[in-house]
């Protein structure tokens, strides 16, 4: 016979999840492997000689890369010196402020900021989060896209997710030819739910840069860089021509950052036996060596690697803290699911959720996650409640508001009506009076009326040879009667030019103001200080829909 209890407990969510035990010579293990090297640094004549154990003749290209252009040279020796658990007290102290920090471990090596966190609670570096945060704020992005491509509801989903707070919006396609489709109606229902909103299209390198240039997208954080040496050649990849493709963005007025996570070494084979955080904090120097304002991390899509072995939900916290160790913008993951337990994939966000990173998100579904090509958010349009609702809990901005059902119909409906316009305009397959009202009132895909996909697809590649650009879809708009969400492309458009989005953590606000960390710093120095939800916002935070005033009863 079996106990009943443990019965029950096998019925349990969160037992379909996979777990496997420490094997460290293939890297399966979060932090902490016997084989990670212990942190080193020679200097002579102004160069680097030894690294973390290797001297300059045993440099793989990622020791050379970050050698040569990823560690403060000025205050290397005097950062190495400093006892590690000391740092790591300097990082949750609040005494101690960001601006104290930020010199040393931008000159320390990935052995060294890896033994650093190594020696911190997940509590410790939650606090740390608070201080190391770059921008003031902190905000969130979503996932926009749909099994179907459908470009209205693509539209109608970005402008609901405009007014419910998000400041970045990505999509990516079902079919890769959809892509300027996708591109387009992101935009469009983007700036129609809040002006300033930046988006991007998640595709092919090469197309996502030719839509970015056409003015189509904003920013772009596909650009993935990796921990080894074997993985980097095996996308026939180096950090060189990453660096290039990051100037190449920048160039053209794009936002872009990085992405990376543990994990993916393990999963492409290639981990040389190290523990998936030595191999991120790698890529975090790769990432702030090649001059990328910022990265997406938090294991992203390899989450399910780190999640089954010990500690490893604390060793995504951990890369984000070393990012932001680093310097750079942190758009901290919580987007692909990993795991059947509300309690576990809740208790996974917090640790980034409370203390409030760059973008808590870097992928909230918008949509229901039957929907979610990204495959599959931690969260998804049907948790917006459960998000809005901890918010209040917890007094804190977690880059949502709640909204009213009516203010949704009505947004989405003048998304969909703009780019309904635009596609007429711009002379592409028609879009319907029907497919408007379904894409008004609709939950997924299933709720949509099926296109002519053959037709969209020839469509979308004539755009691309006919060079639409965004100063196309800005006079469609105005033609069709949309001014005000034409004025916000083409601010959009206008503000690429000034490049003041190009620095660290910038996002625009509703008047197209930028807020980075630049004029916006993190100047967190204990309670009190640092950033405060204003009481219009916590206004807005409290007053949801389910609340029963006393005076109604």
């Amino acid at each position: 016979m079996r106990s009943k209890r443990f019965e029950a407990l096998d019925a349990r969510p969160v037992n379909q999840d996979g777990f496997v035990t420490e094997w460290p010579e293939v890297g399966l293990i979060a932090m902490d492997s016997p084989n990670d090297p212990k942190p080193s640094l020679r200097i002579e004549n102004g160069k680097i000689v030894e690294l973390d154990g290797k001297s300059c003749a045993d440099f793989d290209m990622l020791d050379t890369f970050i050698a040569t252009y990823g560690i403060n040279l000025e205050r290397a020796e005097e950062a190495m010196a400093i006892d590690s658990l000391t740092f790591a007290r300097m990082l949750c102290d609040i005494n101690v402020p960001r601006s104290q920090i930020i010199p040393l471990s931008t000159a320390m090596t990935p052995a060294k900021v890896t033994e650093v966190v190594g020696k911190m609670s997940v509590l410790e570096m939650m606090m740390a989060v608070t201080k190391l945060r770059a921008r003031k704020s902190p905000a969130n992005q979503c996932h926009v896209t749909n099994v179907q491509d459908h470009p209205v509801l693509i539209a109608a989903d970005a402008a609901e997710s405009g007014i419910r707070g998000f400041a970045e919006m990505e999509t990516t396609v079902a079919v890769v030819r959809y892509a300027p489709f996708n591109a387009l109606s992101l935009l469009v229902g983007a700036q129609t739910g809040r002006p300033g909103v930046l988006t991007q299209c998640a595709v092919e390198e090469a197309t996502e840069l030719q839509l970015g240039m056409r003015g189509l997208t904003a920013y772009a954080e596909t650009v993935s860089v990796y921990g080894t040496e074997a993985v980097f050649m095996d996308g026939d990849d180096t950090p060189w021509s990453k660096a290039f493709l990051a100037s190449s963005y920048a160039s053209r007025g794009l936002k872009m950052r990085f992405t990376s996570g543990t994990g993916s070494e393990v999963q492409m084979g290639y981990a040389e036996g190290k523990s998936m955080l030595y191999l991120e904090a790698r890529c975090q120097f790769i990432t702030k060596a090649a001059g990328s304002q910022g990265t997406q991390n938090g294991s992203v899509s390899c989450v399910g690697v780190p999640a089954a072995v010990p500690q490893g939900i604390r060793a995504i916290l951990a890369e984000n803290l070393i990012a932001m160790m680093m310097d750079l913008e942190c758009a901290s993951s919580n987007d692909q699911t990993f795991t059947h337990s509300d309690l576990r994939r809740v208790a996974r966000s917090l640790m980034q959720f409370v203390p409030g990173t760059d973008f808590i998100c870097s992928g909230y579904s918008a949509t229901p996650n039957l929907d979610n090509m990204f495959a599959g958010s931690n969260w998804d349009a049907e948790d917006y409640d459960d998000w809005n609702i901890i918010q209040r809990d917890l007094h804190i901005d977690g880059g949502l508001v709640p909204v009213l059902e009516e203010d949704v119909v009505t947004v989405r409906r003048k998304a969909a009506r703009a780019l309904q316009a635009v596609f007429a305009e711009l002379g592409l397959p028609p879009i319907t009076d029907e497919e408007v009202e379904a894409a008004t009132y609709a939950h997924s895909s299933n709720d949509m009326p099926k296109r002519n996909v053959v037709e969209d697809l020839k469509a979308a590649e004539e755009m691309m040879k006919r060079t639409v650009t965004g100063f196309d879809v800005v006079r469609a708009l105005i033609k069709g009667g949309f001014e005000d969400v034409a004025k916000s492309v083409f601010n959009l458009l206008r503000c690429r030019v000034a490049g003041d989005y190009l620095h660290t953590s910038a996002i625009f606000d509703e008047q197209f103001n930028v807020n980075s960390a630049v004029n916006y710093p993190n100047d967190y120095a204990g309670p009190q200080t640092g950033y405060q939800i204003s009481d219009e916002l916590w206004n807005r935070i409290k007053d949801i829909r389910q609340a029963v005033s006393p005076e109604s009863i």
